[in-house]
Protein backbone atom coordinates (compact mmCIF):
# COMPACT_ATOMS: atom_id res chain seq x y z
CA UNK A 1 0.00 0.00 0.00
CA UNK A 2 2.93 2.20 0.13
CA UNK A 3 2.06 3.49 -3.97
CA UNK A 4 -1.19 4.53 -3.53
CA UNK A 5 -0.96 8.71 -4.15
CA UNK A 6 -0.83 10.94 -1.31
CA UNK A 7 -4.61 12.28 -1.63
CA UNK A 8 -6.24 8.94 -1.23
CA UNK A 9 -4.01 7.77 2.39
CA UNK A 10 -3.92 11.79 3.78
CA UNK A 11 -1.27 12.57 6.08
CA UNK A 12 -1.96 13.87 9.66
CA UNK A 13 -0.49 17.31 9.16
CA UNK A 14 -3.01 17.34 5.66
CA UNK A 15 -5.82 16.53 7.97
CA UNK A 16 -4.46 18.96 10.01
CA UNK A 17 -4.75 21.61 7.98
CA UNK A 18 -7.82 20.47 6.34
CA UNK A 19 -9.35 20.85 9.46
CA UNK A 20 -8.09 23.78 10.10
CA UNK A 21 -9.19 25.13 7.11
CA UNK A 22 -12.82 23.59 7.41
CA UNK A 23 -13.72 25.16 10.22
CA UNK A 24 -12.21 28.48 9.60
CA UNK A 25 -14.51 28.51 5.78
CA UNK A 26 -17.41 27.19 8.95
CA UNK A 27 -16.81 30.10 11.69
CA UNK A 28 -17.05 32.34 8.49
CA UNK A 29 -20.08 31.10 7.07
CA UNK A 30 -21.71 30.97 10.75
CA UNK A 31 -20.67 34.56 11.07
CA UNK A 32 -21.51 35.93 8.00
CA UNK A 33 -22.83 33.40 5.76
CA UNK A 34 -25.61 31.11 7.17
CA UNK A 35 -27.33 34.48 9.26
CA UNK A 36 -27.71 36.22 5.89
CA UNK A 37 -28.88 32.80 4.31
CA UNK A 38 -31.17 32.73 7.00
CA UNK A 39 -32.39 36.09 7.40
CA UNK A 40 -33.23 35.54 3.43
CA UNK A 41 -34.95 32.38 4.09
CA UNK A 42 -36.43 34.14 6.56
CA UNK A 43 -38.14 36.87 4.45
CA UNK A 44 -38.82 34.75 1.37
CA UNK A 45 -40.83 32.50 4.18
CA UNK A 46 -42.15 35.80 5.15
CA UNK A 47 -43.48 37.17 1.90
CA UNK A 48 -44.77 33.85 0.84
CA UNK A 49 -46.56 33.72 4.07
CA UNK A 50 -47.88 37.28 4.03
CA UNK A 51 -48.54 36.34 -0.31
CA UNK A 52 -50.85 32.82 0.77
CA UNK A 53 -52.43 35.48 3.98
CA UNK A 54 -53.09 38.22 0.77
CA UNK A 55 -54.22 35.48 -1.25
CA UNK A 56 -56.91 33.78 1.46
CA UNK A 57 -57.87 37.15 1.99
CA UNK A 58 -58.37 38.25 -1.93
CA UNK A 59 -60.13 34.36 -2.07
CA UNK A 60 -62.27 35.27 0.59
CA UNK A 61 -63.42 38.93 -0.20
CA UNK A 62 -63.84 37.50 -3.71
CA UNK A 63 -66.13 34.88 -2.06
CA UNK A 64 -67.63 37.58 -0.54
CA UNK A 65 -68.42 39.67 -3.14
CA UNK A 66 -69.39 37.19 -5.41
CA UNK A 67 -72.27 36.32 -2.92
CA UNK A 68 -72.93 39.88 -2.67
CA UNK A 69 -73.56 39.91 -6.33
CA UNK A 70 -75.48 36.78 -6.17
CA UNK A 71 -77.39 38.60 -3.51
CA UNK A 72 -77.86 42.07 -5.47
CA UNK A 73 -78.36 40.09 -9.06
CA UNK A 74 -81.17 37.87 -7.04
CA UNK A 75 -82.60 41.15 -5.16
CA UNK A 76 -82.78 43.07 -8.85
CA UNK A 77 -84.55 40.14 -10.37
CA UNK A 78 -86.93 40.22 -7.88
CA UNK A 79 -87.36 43.47 -7.99
CA UNK A 80 -87.84 43.29 -11.59
CA UNK A 81 -90.40 40.84 -11.20
CA UNK A 82 -92.41 42.97 -8.77
CA UNK A 83 -92.11 46.11 -11.42
CA UNK A 84 -93.80 43.45 -14.01
CA UNK A 85 -96.36 42.38 -12.16
CA UNK A 86 -97.54 46.00 -10.82
CA UNK A 87 -97.30 47.19 -14.06
CA UNK A 88 -99.26 44.72 -15.52
CA UNK A 89 -101.53 45.27 -12.42
CA UNK A 90 -101.80 49.01 -13.65
CA UNK A 91 -102.15 47.88 -17.29
CA UNK A 92 -105.37 45.56 -16.03
CA UNK A 93 -106.60 48.15 -13.95
CA UNK A 94 -106.49 50.74 -17.30
CA UNK A 95 -107.67 48.43 -19.49
CA UNK A 96 -110.57 47.63 -16.63
CA UNK A 97 -111.29 51.36 -16.47
CA UNK A 98 -111.36 52.29 -19.75
CA UNK A 99 -113.94 49.38 -20.24
CA UNK A 100 -115.98 50.09 -17.63
CA UNK A 101 -115.94 54.00 -19.06
CA UNK A 102 -116.44 52.58 -22.23
CA UNK A 103 -119.65 50.55 -21.65
CA UNK A 104 -120.77 53.88 -18.94
CA UNK A 105 -120.73 56.22 -22.16
CA UNK A 106 -121.94 53.53 -24.66
CA UNK A 107 -124.98 53.54 -22.16
CA UNK A 108 -125.62 56.76 -21.36
CA UNK A 109 -125.42 57.65 -25.33
CA UNK A 110 -127.57 54.89 -25.72
CA UNK A 111 -130.11 56.12 -23.01
CA UNK A 112 -129.71 59.39 -24.65
CA UNK A 113 -130.58 58.11 -28.03
CA UNK A 114 -133.73 56.70 -27.03
CA UNK A 115 -134.67 59.77 -24.68
CA UNK A 116 -133.98 61.56 -28.04
CA UNK A 117 -135.76 58.62 -29.90
CA UNK A 118 -138.85 58.94 -27.82
CA UNK A 119 -139.54 62.85 -28.11
CA UNK A 120 -138.90 62.66 -31.41
CA UNK A 121 -141.90 59.59 -31.73
CA UNK A 122 -143.75 62.06 -29.27
CA UNK A 123 -143.41 64.84 -31.49
CA UNK A 124 -144.02 62.57 -34.47
CA UNK A 125 -147.76 61.28 -33.14
CA UNK A 126 -148.56 64.66 -31.64
CA UNK A 127 -147.96 65.97 -35.40
CA UNK A 128 -150.18 62.93 -36.99
CA UNK A 129 -152.95 63.42 -34.34
CA UNK A 130 -152.99 67.63 -35.48
CA UNK A 131 -152.77 66.61 -39.14
CA UNK A 132 -155.54 63.87 -38.48
CA UNK A 133 -157.50 66.22 -36.21
CA UNK A 134 -157.49 68.91 -38.83
CA UNK A 135 -158.07 66.60 -41.77
CA UNK A 136 -160.96 64.95 -39.82
CA UNK A 137 -162.24 68.25 -39.46
CA UNK A 138 -162.09 69.16 -42.90
CA UNK A 139 -163.67 66.40 -43.97
CA UNK A 140 -166.66 66.80 -40.98
CA UNK A 141 -166.41 70.07 -42.82
CA UNK A 142 -166.97 68.75 -46.21
CA UNK A 143 -169.42 66.08 -45.52
CA UNK A 144 -171.52 68.40 -43.20
CA UNK A 145 -171.67 71.22 -45.62
CA UNK A 146 -172.61 68.86 -48.37
CA UNK A 147 -175.74 66.94 -46.09
CA UNK A 148 -176.95 70.24 -44.54
CA UNK A 149 -177.28 72.29 -47.91
CA UNK A 150 -180.94 71.96 -47.72
CA UNK A 151 -182.83 73.37 -44.42
CA UNK A 152 -184.76 70.15 -43.46
CA UNK A 153 -181.98 67.97 -43.72
CA UNK A 154 -179.96 70.97 -40.89
CA UNK A 155 -182.77 70.05 -38.66
CA UNK A 156 -182.99 66.76 -38.66
CA UNK A 157 -178.85 66.57 -37.87
CA UNK A 158 -179.46 68.75 -35.08
CA UNK A 159 -181.96 66.74 -33.51
CA UNK A 160 -179.93 63.73 -34.08
CA UNK A 161 -176.88 65.46 -32.41
CA UNK A 162 -178.80 65.95 -29.08
CA UNK A 163 -180.03 62.70 -29.29
CA UNK A 164 -176.83 61.50 -29.20
CA UNK A 165 -175.72 63.76 -26.62
CA UNK A 166 -178.33 62.56 -24.18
Amino acid sequence: MGNLPSILTPDFGLLFWMLVSFLVVFLLLAKFGFPAIVKAVEERKNFIDESLKNAREANEKLAGIKTESENLLRDAREKQAQIIKEAMATRDGIIAEAREKAQAEGRAQLEEAKKAIEAEKEVALRDIRSQVADLSVQIAEKVIRRKLQADGEQEKFIERMLNDIK
